[in-house]
């Protein structure tokens, strides 16, 4: 059973969704899937507006290669090279099933989705992606980085205000709509 309550503080028609779980849900353990979204800035002005909600890189990036470089990250591989020193997962290993670089205008956008992330995984990658783009790097080091499985190997760690969790995918067993819900509460 699913209840819907349109939502009162907000005027942009945003729908709350009110689902009944089940005792052995978990939001975050129960995920099959995540998806993330990285936004980066790139022009020679900075945005008052947008400072901490995109990461500023005033040096030309071409997305090209970039996105050539993501594409050798599809799959399933050990993302060591793309986790924090603080990272408490027992293993590295997770599968990244979509990942993206596009341009509009000024702004990069970066997506990717996998089954699960590491700790800063999403924010090394897009550091990574970075020194691609600046032409620091070949496309294919991106691949070398992964394999050599060393964190000090690969780009710098981008800054956290340009990330954002755009999506959850759970199992059907649970019942969540995938689509429908700007937001959605568990009861």
């Amino acid at each position: 059973m699913q209840q819907e309550v349109a939502g009162q503080v907000d005027m942009s028609g945003e729908r709350l969704c009110f689902l009944p779980v089940d005792q052995d849900f978990h939001a975050r353990f129960s995920a099959a899937g995540r998806s993330y979204r990285y936004l980066i800035l790139n022009r020679l002005q900075r945005s008052a507006l947008h400072r901490s909600r995109a990461w500023w890189v005033y040096e030309p990036l071409d997305e090209a290669p970039m996105q050539a470089a993501a594409q050798r990250l599809l799959g399933e591989h050990d993302f060591s090279a793309f986790r924090s020193a603080a990272c408490q997962a027992n293993t590295a290993v997770r599968e990244i099933t979509a990942i993206s670089v596009s341009r509009s205008g000024d702004w990069l956008t970066i997506d990717v989705t996998a089954n699960a992330f590491l700790m800063n995984m999403v924010r090394n990658i897009v550091g990574s992606l970075a020194a691609v783009g600046l032409g620091e790097q070949g496309v294919e080091w991106i691949r070398d980085v992964l394999e050599g499985r060393d964190r000090k190997a690969g780009g710098i760690t981008a800054p956290p205000h340009g990330l954002t969790l755009v999506g959850v995918e759970y199992p059907e067993a649970f019942g969540i709509p995938a689509a429908g819900c700007s937001r959605t509460i568990w009861i």
